[in-house]
Protein backbone atom coordinates (compact mmCIF):
# COMPACT_ATOMS: atom_id res chain seq x y z
CA UNK A 1 0.00 0.00 0.00
CA UNK A 2 1.30 3.44 -0.96
CA UNK A 3 0.32 6.28 1.37
CA UNK A 4 1.14 9.84 0.44
CA UNK A 5 3.61 11.36 2.86
CA UNK A 6 2.31 13.87 5.37
CA UNK A 7 3.19 17.56 5.19
CA UNK A 8 3.68 17.51 8.98
CA UNK A 9 7.18 18.95 8.60
CA UNK A 10 6.02 21.97 6.60
CA UNK A 11 3.21 22.63 9.07
CA UNK A 12 5.33 22.39 12.23
CA UNK A 13 7.98 24.71 10.73
CA UNK A 14 5.38 27.29 9.68
CA UNK A 15 3.18 27.12 12.81
CA UNK A 16 6.18 27.54 15.13
CA UNK A 17 8.10 29.99 12.95
CA UNK A 18 11.22 27.81 12.98
CA UNK A 19 12.25 29.43 9.71
CA UNK A 20 13.09 32.60 11.63
CA UNK A 21 15.86 30.75 13.46
CA UNK A 22 17.21 29.37 10.17
CA UNK A 23 15.86 25.81 10.30
CA UNK A 24 17.93 23.47 8.12
CA UNK A 25 17.07 19.90 9.12
CA UNK A 26 16.02 17.71 12.03
CA UNK A 27 18.76 15.99 14.02
CA UNK A 28 18.25 12.63 15.72
CA UNK A 29 20.62 11.23 18.33
CA UNK A 30 20.85 7.60 19.47
CA UNK A 31 17.66 6.62 21.25
CA UNK A 32 15.32 9.00 19.40
CA UNK A 33 14.41 6.87 16.40
CA UNK A 34 11.92 4.07 15.85
CA UNK A 35 12.91 0.76 17.49
CA UNK A 36 15.86 2.29 19.36
CA UNK A 37 16.58 0.49 22.63
CA UNK A 38 18.52 3.15 24.55
CA UNK A 39 17.12 6.16 26.39
CA UNK A 40 18.34 9.33 24.68
CA UNK A 41 17.90 11.31 27.91
CA UNK A 42 20.34 9.01 29.74
CA UNK A 43 23.78 7.60 28.96
CA UNK A 44 23.07 4.35 30.82
CA UNK A 45 19.37 3.64 30.47
CA UNK A 46 17.69 0.90 28.46
CA UNK A 47 14.05 1.17 27.44
CA UNK A 48 11.61 -1.43 28.72
CA UNK A 49 10.62 -2.01 25.08
CA UNK A 50 11.92 -0.71 21.74
CA UNK A 51 10.97 2.90 20.99
CA UNK A 52 7.52 2.80 19.42
CA UNK A 53 7.92 6.09 17.59
CA UNK A 54 10.22 8.99 16.88
CA UNK A 55 11.11 12.03 19.00
CA UNK A 56 11.50 15.43 17.32
CA UNK A 57 13.61 17.63 19.59
CA UNK A 58 16.81 18.90 17.93
CA UNK A 59 17.36 20.68 14.65
CA UNK A 60 20.30 22.22 12.82
CA UNK A 61 20.16 25.84 11.73
CA UNK A 62 21.76 27.39 8.65
CA UNK A 63 24.91 28.28 10.63
CA UNK A 64 25.43 24.62 11.57
CA UNK A 65 24.35 25.16 15.19
CA UNK A 66 22.09 22.71 16.98
CA UNK A 67 18.87 24.07 18.48
CA UNK A 68 16.03 22.47 20.41
CA UNK A 69 12.31 22.98 20.16
CA UNK A 70 10.68 24.77 23.08
CA UNK A 71 8.04 24.00 25.66
CA UNK A 72 4.63 24.74 24.08
CA UNK A 73 5.77 23.89 20.55
CA UNK A 74 2.62 23.49 18.43
CA UNK A 75 1.96 19.94 17.20
CA UNK A 76 0.07 19.50 13.88
CA UNK A 77 -1.88 16.41 12.81
CA UNK A 78 -0.18 14.22 10.22
CA UNK A 79 -3.37 13.50 8.26
CA UNK A 80 -7.10 14.13 8.25
CA UNK A 81 -8.82 12.03 10.88
CA UNK A 82 -10.86 11.78 14.06
CA UNK A 83 -9.66 12.01 17.65
CA UNK A 84 -10.24 8.50 18.97
CA UNK A 85 -8.93 8.77 22.52
CA UNK A 86 -7.01 11.03 24.91
CA UNK A 87 -5.42 9.83 28.15
CA UNK A 88 -2.73 10.79 30.65
CA UNK A 89 0.81 9.59 30.10
CA UNK A 90 3.78 10.00 32.43
CA UNK A 91 4.76 13.38 30.95
CA UNK A 92 1.44 14.86 29.78
CA UNK A 93 -1.39 13.51 27.65
CA UNK A 94 -1.41 11.17 24.66
CA UNK A 95 -3.71 11.86 21.71
CA UNK A 96 -4.80 9.04 19.36
CA UNK A 97 -6.09 10.01 15.90
CA UNK A 98 -7.91 7.48 13.69
CA UNK A 99 -7.38 8.06 9.97
CA UNK A 100 -9.68 6.87 7.20
CA UNK A 101 -6.98 4.62 5.74
CA UNK A 102 -7.01 0.82 5.99
CA UNK A 103 -4.61 -1.98 5.16
CA UNK A 104 -5.39 -5.31 3.50
CA UNK A 105 -6.46 -6.76 6.86
CA UNK A 106 -8.92 -3.96 7.46
CA UNK A 107 -6.77 -2.41 10.19
CA UNK A 108 -6.97 1.36 10.52
CA UNK A 109 -4.06 3.78 10.44
CA UNK A 110 -3.56 5.66 13.71
CA UNK A 111 -1.14 8.38 14.69
CA UNK A 112 -0.35 8.96 18.36
CA UNK A 113 1.11 12.15 19.85
CA UNK A 114 2.69 11.70 23.27
CA UNK A 115 3.55 14.02 26.17
CA UNK A 116 1.27 16.85 25.06
CA UNK A 117 -1.08 19.54 26.31
CA UNK A 118 -4.16 19.26 24.04
CA UNK A 119 -5.50 22.52 22.64
CA UNK A 120 -8.49 23.97 24.46
CA UNK A 121 -11.68 22.13 23.57
CA UNK A 122 -10.06 19.14 21.86
CA UNK A 123 -12.02 16.02 22.76
CA UNK A 124 -12.76 12.49 21.61
CA UNK A 125 -14.77 12.42 18.40
CA UNK A 126 -13.45 15.71 17.03
CA UNK A 127 -12.61 15.73 13.32
CA UNK A 128 -9.21 17.18 12.40
CA UNK A 129 -7.53 18.08 9.15
CA UNK A 130 -3.90 17.56 8.17
CA UNK A 131 -1.93 20.42 9.72
CA UNK A 132 -4.53 21.31 12.38
CA UNK A 133 -2.84 22.01 15.72
CA UNK A 134 -3.77 19.23 18.15
CA UNK A 135 -1.65 20.22 21.13
CA UNK A 136 1.55 21.74 22.38
CA UNK A 137 4.52 19.99 23.96
CA UNK A 138 4.18 19.47 27.71
CA UNK A 139 6.58 21.13 30.13
CA UNK A 140 8.49 17.91 30.74
CA UNK A 141 11.45 19.76 32.28
CA UNK A 142 9.26 20.76 35.21
CA UNK A 143 9.58 17.32 36.79
CA UNK A 144 12.28 15.50 34.78
CA UNK A 145 15.66 15.92 33.10
CA UNK A 146 14.04 15.40 29.69
CA UNK A 147 13.89 18.11 27.03
CA UNK A 148 10.56 19.08 25.43
CA UNK A 149 9.99 16.96 22.34
CA UNK A 150 7.28 15.83 19.94
CA UNK A 151 6.75 12.09 20.20
CA UNK A 152 4.89 10.55 17.24
CA UNK A 153 3.85 6.93 16.82
CA UNK A 154 2.26 5.47 13.67
CA UNK A 155 0.40 2.17 13.94
CA UNK A 156 -2.13 -0.10 12.29
CA UNK A 157 -4.84 -1.07 14.78
CA UNK A 158 -7.84 -3.42 14.32
CA UNK A 159 -11.02 -1.46 13.70
CA UNK A 160 -12.82 -3.61 16.26
CA UNK A 161 -10.45 -2.66 19.09
CA UNK A 162 -12.29 -0.39 21.59
CA UNK A 163 -10.80 3.08 21.38
CA UNK A 164 -11.29 3.73 25.09
CA UNK A 165 -8.83 0.89 25.78
CA UNK A 166 -6.02 2.42 23.77
CA UNK A 167 -2.91 2.68 25.97
CA UNK A 168 0.84 2.54 25.50
CA UNK A 169 0.82 -1.02 26.81
CA UNK A 170 -1.58 -1.94 24.03
CA UNK A 171 0.44 -0.01 21.44
CA UNK A 172 3.45 -2.16 22.38
CA UNK A 173 1.50 -5.44 22.03
CA UNK A 174 2.40 -6.98 18.64
CA UNK A 175 -0.61 -9.28 18.93
CA UNK A 176 -2.82 -6.22 18.51
CA UNK A 177 -0.80 -3.44 16.91
CA UNK A 178 1.53 -3.20 13.93
CA UNK A 179 3.96 -0.34 14.53
CA UNK A 180 5.54 1.62 11.67
CA UNK A 181 8.49 3.95 11.35
CA UNK A 182 6.92 7.44 11.43
CA UNK A 183 9.69 8.88 9.25
CA UNK A 184 8.37 6.76 6.38
CA UNK A 185 5.16 8.83 6.55
CA UNK A 186 6.72 12.29 6.96
CA UNK A 187 8.36 14.29 4.19
CA UNK A 188 11.32 15.95 5.92
CA UNK A 189 15.09 16.36 5.89
CA UNK A 190 17.06 14.89 8.78
CA UNK A 191 20.43 13.61 9.86
CA UNK A 192 21.23 10.83 12.31
CA UNK A 193 24.16 11.31 14.65
CA UNK A 194 26.19 8.38 15.98
CA UNK A 195 27.34 10.03 19.20
CA UNK A 196 25.08 11.01 22.06
CA UNK A 197 24.42 14.65 22.76
CA UNK A 198 25.48 16.07 26.14
CA UNK A 199 22.07 17.08 27.46
CA UNK A 200 23.57 19.04 30.35
CA UNK A 201 24.44 21.72 27.78
CA UNK A 202 20.71 22.32 27.37
CA UNK A 203 19.73 22.63 31.04
CA UNK A 204 20.29 25.65 33.28
CA UNK A 205 23.46 25.41 35.34
CA UNK A 206 22.91 24.14 38.87
CA UNK A 207 23.65 26.51 41.76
Amino acid sequence: MIIEKSRFHQFIIKQNDFGRSGFENWVFYPGMLFNDLRKWWSDTGIRRSPHEGVDFCFYRDTTGGIRTIDYKTKIPALYDGRVAHIHDDFLGKSIYVHHNTYDERGHALFTVYGHTIPVNGLSTGDMVREGNILATTANVQEHTRILPHVHITVAWIPVSFPHERLTWKMINDPQITTLCNPLEFIDCKFTVEREWVDLEDYFPAKD
